[in-house]
């Protein structure tokens, strides 16, 4: 694996776990550096200067530095179970845009003093209203199967539910709450969350690979 694509990630970041999800999903090793955020590495900030995680490197000099971005890749390149099928753009934007807003202010009010996290939670609530309706005709968020739209939201649902979750717990969202537990115990799931210390430059290389 000499000349595989680097890969760097936190752990517990949303944007990370869906990458590392598509990626494991397509069959595609890469090497995994975690990253420390409040101690980014060199490498990292010069293959992407805004230095966030996930960035994908690949041997070509190429560089995806967005999570989305690392998926379709990923998936373009080999898609076994159709995820593709299932990009549901505009679902996806609303996840990345308005709920997201309001999960920053809800699950970190110290960061937002002016904001009312409660305010936040029941603005979020109106987006997990509208997933638990989809989830009333199909078991997945755009059909009987788990697609991008799922694997792109769901690390997302999973922060805001683990905010407060006897609160979440507590919701009419019945399917939502079900969902949420499915991809939690998955396989898949279970085989992106392995901790690793802090890539270093020097250390012995790991590697994400099915």
């Amino acid at each position: 694996m000499t000349t595989a694509p680097v890969l760097y990630s936190f752990r517990r970041c949303p944007y990370a776990m869906r990458a590392r999800m598509a990626l494991w999903i397509s069959g595609t090793a890469c090497e995994l550096r975690e990253v420390k955020l409040a101690d980014k590495p060199a490498e990292l900030l010069a293959a992407s200067p805004k230095g966030t995680v996930p960035v994908l490197a690949l041997p070509d000099g190429t560089v995806i530095d967005e999570s989305m971005g690392i998926m379709r890749w990923a998936l373009d390149r080999h898609d076994p179970e159709g995820w593709l099928d299932g990009d549901d753009t505009a679902l996806i934007v609303a996840n990345d845009g308005s709920f997201k807003h309001h999960l920053d202010r809800y699950k970190y009010p110290t960061r937002y003093p002016s904001c009312d996290p409660d305010e936040h939670r029941a603005g979020g609530l109106q987006y997990l209203t509208d997933l638990e309706a989809r989830l009333e005709v199909h078991a997945h968020l755009t059909g009987p199967n788990r697609a991008l739209a799922d694997i792109a939201i769901f690390p997302f649902v999973r922060q805001f539910a683990h905010t407060d979750r006897i609160w979440f717990e507590a919701q009419p969202l019945p399917r939502l709450q079900a969902w949420l537990e499915r991809h939690l115990a998955s396989d898949l799931f279970a085989a992106i969350m392995t901790r690793f210390a802090p890539w270093k430059q020097g250390d012995e290389r790991v590697f994400l690979a099915p």
